[in-house]
Order: structure tokens, then C-alpha cells, then sequence
């Protein structure tokens, strides 16, 4: 089954917690088994790689009921339930979330205090706190999917200036973004190769690493959204690459590989990549080849070793 919203864990959290202190990971491992969880989902991280989905939404339940006063926590790192979560435990409630934890006052002054628009002076006598509760992401995944909405669109907004742009753009493009991924050597050496050769069914030839040692044979087709490259293309670029006794080439396009294309390229004994539209775009984004910051959030974490007083 799918792990469920963090909301969804804060009471199946408090009980356990009601049982004596305990820790997330604990917690984490005792809810997997009760959920029946696969191996694949207790593992499933979040987009960013840095915590498990069910530590991450089991943290934020915590945290929240700690907010409302329902969980203590008597060490770093530890927790279990108050006598005010006890005292709600005794109701036998079925369900409890950040709606209901709105009657407590701790929690609701915390809600208001992060969900308004101003604070202190800042903010105006009739201004209401923009509180919302029935959120189902914890903030990490709010910030993260908003994040691969923003690059979605970002994808969408670059190929569409690709293929806006004529044939010598897409090349300069590919000499830019392999430069820019540790390709080529210099910028000037990698211009030099790319779109010389225009014979064999290569555009061009790149240096592997700064020195030379090994060269990647280049196939750049701009194409419209709509034209699929299918393995005619591909085995046209790999018999090129057999006559000048190539083993490592790159296929850029800005439209897309069919299925047939793909399966093929993968049974090869040279090394082939195939680079569609969206793959483009994304590796664009990556080496900020094309794109440029417009903004950047850092996200503080409490650093738990400098509150320690051990040692």
C-alpha cells in the first residue's frame, strides 16, 4: 500500500508514542509493519535524496503534536505522548490532523505565526493568518513539487525557443552543454570539432576528457516536437560510427526517440546515448546552459550538535 500523509500518521504516531519514548526511526519501522509496507516503499526517498518519505511525513506529525502539546520531548532525539495526548487518546478519537489541532492553543498560535503574511508590527489589526489545514504533503514535499513544476515548466518554455532558433543554434547549444558537463577540453577546442566533419552521417567529433584520449562522435537533429526519430536514424549513426572505428557516440535531438530506437540502442556494442527533448532540457537546467538563477531559498535545519552538551 501507499505510505499515507503525515496527517493521516499523527494518531497511529501517538499511540505508539503513548507506549513509552521513542525516536522516528523506531517509529518508522513499527508503522512500516503494521502498513504492511514493501521493502521498495519503507526505502522510498524523497525527490532530493535526502530522507526517507516515511521518516520525513512521521517527523512532521510529530512535530506538529508537539506544537499542539500532545507529544513531549524528554531528550534530544526522543518523544512520546503528554498527558494532553494521553488525555485525547482516552476519547478513542479515529482520526486526528492539523484541522483538529487547531482547538489547541500552542498549536494555533504556531499555525497563525508561520502562515501569515506579516508578523509583529508588520502586520495589519484585520489581516487573517492564512492558515491552511488540510494540507497532505509535509513542507519538504510541498517545496519540492513545486519545484518540478517550476522546472516542467522551464523544460517546456526552453525546447520551445530551441526549436525556434535555426540548425547552427542547436549545434552551438550541444557545444555549450557538453563543454559545460566537463566535455571537450576548451570551449574554442570543442567549437572546432563540432559541425566539422557535416560527412558519414556525423556532425561532429568532441574529445572525451581535456587531453584527447578519447573522442564521442556527434549526431545533432533539431526536429519539431512532433517527428519522431526511429531506429532508421539511430542504426544510420551507428554504421557511422563502425566506418571510422568509433566505440562511443551521442545522439541529441530536440523531439524524440521512438520505443524501437531506444530498445536498439541499448543492445549495442558501442556505448550509444540517445538525448531526447526533455532529457535535454533537464541537463540544460543542471549545467545552466541556457538558463540562469533566478532565485534561491535556503532551507535551514536545526543543528541538533551545537545544542549537545556532551563533551
Amino acid at each position: 500500500m501507499a505510505i499515507p500523509d503525515y496527517q493521516t500518521l499523527m494518531l497511529p504516531v501517538l499511540r505508539i508514542a503513548a507506549k513509552g519514548e521513542t525516536r522516528v526511526p523506531e517509529v518508522a519501522e513499527k508503522m512500516a509493519d503494521e502498513l504492511g509496507l514493501a521493502p521498495d516503499e519503507r526505502e522510498e526517498m524523497l525527490p532530493s535524496g535526502r530522507q526517507r518519505v516515511l521518516h520525513n511525513r512521521i517527523h512532521w506529525a510529530k512535530f506538529y503534536m508537539t506544537k499542539a502539546g500532545l507529544i513531549d520531548s524528554p531528550a534530544r532525539g526522543r518523544f512520546l505522548a503528554s498527558e494532553a495526548g494521553r488525555a485525547l487518546l482516552a476519547t478513542d478519537p479515529t482520526r486526528l490532523d492539523t484541522r483538529m489541532l487547531m482547538d489547541y492553543p500552542g498549536f494555533l498560535e504556531f499555525y497563525e505565526n508561520s502562515h501569515s503574511k506579516g508578523s509583529g508590527s508588520d502586520r495589519s489589526p484585520d489581516q487573517e493568518p492564512a492558515i491552511v489545514v488540510d494540507e497532505t504533503e509535509t513542507p519538504e514535499e510541498q517545496i519540492e513539487a513545486a519545484y518540478r513544476s517550476l522546472n516542467a515548466a522551464l523544460r517546456a518554455d526552453l525546447l520551445d525557443r530551441i526549436r525556434e532558433n535555426s540548425p547552427a543554434f542547436f549545434e552551438k547549444l550541444i557545444v555549450d552543454l557538453l563543454v559545460a558537463m566537463g566535455y571537450g577540453g576548451s570551449h574554442r577546442n570543442a567549437a572546432e570539432q563540432l559541425g566539422r566533419s557535416g560527412d558519414g552521417g556525423v556532425d561532429g567529433v568532441i574529445n572525451e576528457d581535456r587531453l584527447g584520449l578519447d573522442r564521442i562522435y556527434v549526431q545533432a537533429k533539431r526536429y519539431a516536437e512532433e517527428n519522431t526519430i526511429c531506429r532508421p536514424a539511430v542504426q544510420g549513426f551507428v554504421g557511422s560510427l563502425v566506418g571510422f572505428g568509433a566505440t562511443k557516440g551521442v545522439f541529441v535531438t530536440a523531439s524524440t526517440f521512438s520505443s524501437g530506437a531506444v530498445s536498439y540502442a541499448k543492445n549495442l556494442p558501442q556505448r550509444v546515448i540517445l538525448i531526447d527533448g526533455n532529457r535535454l532540457a533537464d541537463l540544460m537546467i543542471e549545467h545552466g546552459v541556457g538558463t540562469r538563477p533566478h532565485r534561491t531559498i535556503q532551507v535551514q535545519r536545526l543543528d541538533e550538535d551545537f545544542f549537545s552538551e556532551d563533551g
